[in-house]
């Protein structure tokens, strides 16, 4: 009975820059925590907990596993040679989804994954699932452990739905607000002294392949800016008609 948290394992669109050429260039190197990142963890530490068992953290690359060591999670795997994460254009969501789950088939007893509900990369976390042949519950705002299984509570069109699961699922989490308390100092130095198990690539039975190849970016088509003269009634008048030419108000 292990909880698995996946971490830092996507690239912020925000951190982007898109060259005169249309290409990207990432203005940070390094992965980052994402926004769901500090509730998945703290909702597999709450949950490894009530089921006696351990919370394993597993990210990508240069995500730096200590950061949900200092969160609770027991120990850490990092997949260290794989390449970038999710917004890079070479690696595909279902590239992610399989590295992911060849890093969770690596943690003996896993049959509880919890991932932040993404909303730049939504595809991830229902691929994962599909990778492992898991059940999977997306959206969730709640998960307490029954003596059935999981209770899971999420925000859906017609109102609030309580679901039971049994394991093995893959959970993800929406986080409803930012993280209340960051680790201090003591958790940091803690975290720096638990195991960190490090994987390579080849080692692993990745069985999802990037499917999608780049064949060429540009930059967008744009129309040039348009200039009103006259007074301010004028200019005004001018704007509403433009608009109206172009079919953006009636």
């Amino acid at each position: 009975m292990t909880t698995v948290v996946v971490h830092t394992w996507a690239r912020d669109p925000g951190n982007a820059l898109v060259r005169p050429d249309g290409t990207l260039e990432w203005r940070s190197a390094k992965l980052a925590p994402g926004e769901d990142d500090p509730a998945a963890v703290a909702t597999a530490v709450a949950v490894a907990a009530a089921r006696g068992g351990d919370a394993v953290a597993l990210t990508l690359g240069d995500g730096d596993p200590s950061w949900a060591l200092a969160r609770g999670a027991t120990r850490a795997v990092v997949i260290a040679d794989a390449e970038g994460g999710a917004g890079e254009l070479e690696l595909d969501e279902a590239g992610v989804a399989g590295l992911l789950a060849a890093g969770v088939r690596a943690v003996e007893g896993a049959d509880v994954v919890v991932i932040g509900d993404s909303e730049a990369h939504p595809g991830v976390a229902g691929a994962l699932a599909g990778q492992l042949g898991w059940s999977a519950v997306l959206a969730a705002s709640q998960v307490q452990v029954t003596s059935d299984g999981l209770e899971v509570v999420r925000r859906v069109a017609e109102g609030v739905q309580t679901l039971l699961v049994t394991p093995p699922v893959v959970v993800g989490v929406r986080a409803d607000q930012a993280e209340s308390r960051a680790p201090g100092m003591k958790e940091q130095l803690a975290a720096r002294k638990r195991p960190v198990q490090k994987l390579a690539v080849a080692d692993l039975d990745v069985t999802a392949a990037p499917q999608v190849e780049v064949e060429s970016t540009r930059l967008p088509s744009t129309q040039g800016a348009r200039l009103f003269d006259g007074s301010p009634q004028e200019a005004a008048q001018a704007l509403v008609a433009a608009l109206r030419s172009e079919g953006a108000v009636r």
